[in-house]
C-alpha cells in the first residue's frame, strides 16, 4: 500500500511540474514577455528622423556627406544609389542625380525612361 502511495505522490508531482512547465511556456509566449514578440515590436517602429539626424551628425566627412547613403565624396553628383542592386544612377545636369529602379526586364528600360521623362513625354 505504501509502495502504491508514493508511486502515485510521485506520478501527480511529475504531472504538476509538467503542467506548469508547460502552461508557463505558453504564459510567456502569449504574455508579451516572449522575446520574439518583443523583438518583432523593435523591427516595427515608426520613422524617427532624430535617429537619422544624430548618424548624420556623427558621419565626418571633409568633402560632400551625401544626405541619402552617407557616403563622403568630392561631388554631390558621385553620391552612389542606396540600393545599387536595384537601381541604376543617373547624373543630371547642374551636378545633380537621380537613382532610378531598374524594374523591367530589358535592359535600359530605365535609361530610357529617364530620356522619355526628360523629353516631357512621361
Amino acid at each position: 500500500m505504501r509502495s502504491t502511495f508514493s508511486s502515485l505522490a510521485l506520478v501527480l508531482l511529475t504531472l504538476v511540474a509538467a503542467a506548469q512547465a508547460q502552461f508557463g511556456f505558453f504564459e510567456q509566449m502569449f504574455s508579451g514577455g516572449g522575446g520574439q514578440q518583443e523583438q518583432q515590436r523593435q523591427q516595427n517602429v515608426p520613422s524617427d528622423a532624430a535617429g537619422y539626424r544624430r548618424q548624420y551628425d556623427g558621419s565626418h566627412c571633409d568633402k560632400y556627406l551625401c544626405p541619402d547613403t552617407l557616403a563622403c565624396v568630392h561631388f554631390p553628383h558621385h553620391c552612389p544609389c542606396a540600393w545599387s542592386n536595384h537601381e541604376e544612377k543617373f547624373e543630371l545636369a547642374e551636378g545633380h542625380r537621380i537613382c532610378v529602379s531598374r524594374g523591367g526586364f530589358a535592359e535600359g528600360e530605365a535609361a530610357r525612361k529617364v530620356q522619355l521623362a526628360r523629353q516631357g513625354k512621361l
